[in-house]
């Protein structure tokens, strides 16, 4: 087995692990001089984020994404801080690092964003901009319907705010 097959059989076992010996089980697999560093900083937040203990798991994250995590791990990363950020009642923070976040990279994690997003403008009293960007994601996996869905998504919300082409993922078809 390798490093990563170590780590996702962790993984499996989050929910059944007393908090503290799942975080000394993932720092164990980390401590592997084949695992990035980066990638050891990831797990690690993580490990604290998936115990209760977002706070340091923040800082956690931040520190993988400074060191240079990219790909799939980094927007996990992303994700995760931001939501993280949420649940401490740092959603103006939250909002502010997933609008910078793109929806269409296709990674499986572009609706993540959104909705992640949506429930930090939720937090900040802009439900409707959260609805808006929740019905345009939505709207790219509908059989039919889907220009309807855009221009309805575009009307709930005044005309001096951003329309799909800001707010729905790129791409999208009307």
């Amino acid at each position: 087995m390798t490093w990563k097959d170590d780590l996702d059989a962790a993984w499996q076992d989050v929910a059944t692990m007393p908090p503290d010996d799942f975080r000394g089980l993932i720092e164990q697999l980390v401590s592997n001089p084949d695992v990035p560093e980066t990638i050891r900083q990831f797990h690690t937040a993580c490990a604290f984020d998936s115990t209760g203990s977002s706070d340091i798991a923040i800082q956690g994250y931040q520190r993988a994404l400074d060191a240079g995590l990219d790909g799939y791990e980094r927007r996990r990363a992303i994700i995760q801080m931001a939501s993280s950020l949420r649940n401490l009642g740092e959603s103006d923070r939250s909002v502010e690092i997933l609008s910078a976040e793109p929806t269409d990279v296709g990674d499986g994690l572009d609706e993540a964003v959104v909705i992640f997003h949506a429930l930090a403008l939720s937090d900040l009293g802009r439900e409707r901009e959260g609805v808006v960007r929740l019905v345009h994601a939505l709207a790219e996996h509908l059989p039919r319907y889907t220009a309807s869905a855009h221009r309805y998504a575009d009307a709930l919300l005044p005309s001096s705010q951003p329309t799909a082409d800001a707010l729905g993922p790129k791409g999208s078809t009307r």
